[in-house]
């Protein structure tokens, strides 16, 4: 049990009707997960407003209610505290509940549009490999030292998120990786946390679904490095023109990394191959597994970070040679009859560009390149033309087809994309609404010696068709084709 008092402590309070010295269990947002004495937090939500639910809540047990509108009828046995904002709120709460863990270590948030889970999975993995106890919160999975979980979301709820950090300092933990969305700090689930850093990656266009416009798209991620305290560290792409954007008006001590102007921490490519990249990083010489343009700027500012971390040079650059993809990143396999697949979450029209463009430098163009491509429904309709445009433009052949249509019609949403087309390139399309078969046929049509990119879902493991998700695994899918077919 918990003291209300101090839960609520620098919560932004309206008013209190009861009293606030009492005990409480938990805290809930949603009301089925209610019990005895708990807290319920009314959320409003863009789907459903938590204040139509007081009722339920309070008959399965809580004992507090916190919103942002009284409901008619005040029960004396219950506590009601009035918020500004119920979402603010409850990550603030939620801090307060687990004693804050933030504050007993060094998290760094990651945000961007691309780049996020790489960056905060191979800190992870540097660090790990360095000795250090290490969290990670990622799209992929989350990690407390060595312990593996499961993971729902780019950026958990603020419950969730805390009570992981909890996990992390209770068993020693020194450093945590955490990727930060758009959609976590809009929604206040990073609020209350001690950040020790924060790194920018890029911006460019996504979830315009969800955000008004590109510039508020722009505006939320920069809030994040509003906030970050004096004593942490801003480091920021300084190729991507808003990277200047992020460090206007942060408190915290700001740095930048990038590829082709000066920066504190610069990258050159020497040899950009299949089997990794050659870089220069502040004049020290490294060969690395990953490859690509995109990944050189990746291991830029996880060199950055672990500096600023006060890592030694040498070990970073020792470890960060051995460092493999993350998985759904650019991974890839030959198959027997050395026809080259490659599985990557690009599902945004920059992340779609700088890996066909990856691929273009690195093959002979005597080879045929295939992509397989969809776009998710339910989702910012808006690049689905553009993502056509860049992969018709930039591959040999084309097959649109699935992604997570989720609600929407699969034709529909390809029919979408097909009207970004050039002209001179539809000759290069096919359209497939099976996403297994459309995979299928891009392996058929494959010869010795070309290449497959799989695009836009990566490490997920299910594809999602009227609300149900099955399992569906678009590496494993690939390799299996090609070896039936090899037979």
């Amino acid at each position: 049990m918990k003291n209300l008092k101090n839960i609520l402590y620098k919560v932004s309070i309206e008013s209190v009707v009861g009293s606030t010295d009492r005990s409480v269990a938990a805290i809930q947002y949603d009301s089925r997960a209610i019990k005895k004495d708990d807290v319920f937090v009314a959320i409003k939500g863009g789907v459903f407003d938590g204040h139509a639910f007081i009722s339920k809540a309070i008959s399965l047990g809580a004992v507090v209610v916190v919103c942002q509108e009284l409901p008619e009828q005040l029960l004396n046995a219950v506590t009601y505290v009035k918020v500004v904002n119920t979402g603010k709120a409850l990550a603030v709460m939620a801090s307060n509940y687990f004693e804050n863990p933030s504050d007993n270590l060094k998290l760094i948030g990651i945000t961007g549009t691309n780049g996020k889970t790489t960056i905060a999975t191979l800190l992870y993995e540097l660090f790990k490999n360095a000795g250090y106890k290490v969290g990670l919160l990622s799209t992929v999975k989350i990690m407390v030292d060595a312990k593996e979980y499961l993971s729902t979301h780019t950026t958990p709820d603020s419950l969730v998120i805390n009570a992981y950090l909890n996990q992390m300092s209770s068993e020693g933990v020194e450093f945590c990786f955490m990727e930060v969305s758009s959609h976590g700090i809009h929604q206040f689930r990073t609020e209350g946390l001690t950040f020790a850093g924060g790194v920018f990656t890029n911006l460019s266009h996504d979830h315009l679904d969800y955000h008004a416009s590109f510039a508020e798209y722009r505006d939320v991620k920069k809030s994040f490095f509003d906030q970050l305290p004096a004593s942490a560290f801003a480091l920021v792409n300084g190729d991507d023109k808003n990277g200047v954007v992020m460090l206007q008006n942060t408190k915290a001590k700001s740095y930048t990394y990038a590829l082709k102007s000066y920066a504190d921490f610069r990258v050159q490519i020497l040899e950009n191959q299949f089997k990794g990249l050659l870089l220069k990083v502040n004049d020290n010489d490294v060969w690395v597994r990953l490859i690509g343009r995109f990944n050189a700027y990746n291991l830029t500012a996880i060199y950055g970070t672990a500096e600023l971390l006060g890592m030694e040079t040498s070990e970073t650059l020792r470890i960060m040679s051995a460092l493999e993809n993350v998985n759904g990143r650019f991974q890839y396999f030959t198959s027997d009859f050395n026809i080259t697949t490659i599985i990557d979450y690009a599902h945004t029209p920059d992340a779609l560009k700088n890996v066909l463009e990856t691929i273009n430098a690195i093959r002979t163009k005597n080879e045929t390149l295939i992509t397989v491509v969809g776009c998710g429904g339910d989702r910012d309709k808006t690049k689905r033309p553009k993502m056509a445009h860049i992969a018709s433009a930039l591959s040999t052949k084309v097959i649109f087809t699935s992604d997570n249509p989720r609600s929407e019609d699969p034709s529909q949403i390809i029919a979408e994309m097909e009207a970004g087309v050039a002209p001179q390139n539809f000759k290069k399309t096919l359209s497939i609404t099976d996403r297994k078969q459309a995979i299928k046929t891009a392996c058929q049509l494959a010869r010795p010696n070309d290449i497959i990119l799989i695009a836009g879902k990566g490490h997920e493991v299910y594809q999602e068709i009227k609300g149900v998700k099955k399992d569906f695994n678009d590496y494993e899918i690939s390799q299996t084709l090609l070896i039936e077919l090899q037979k």
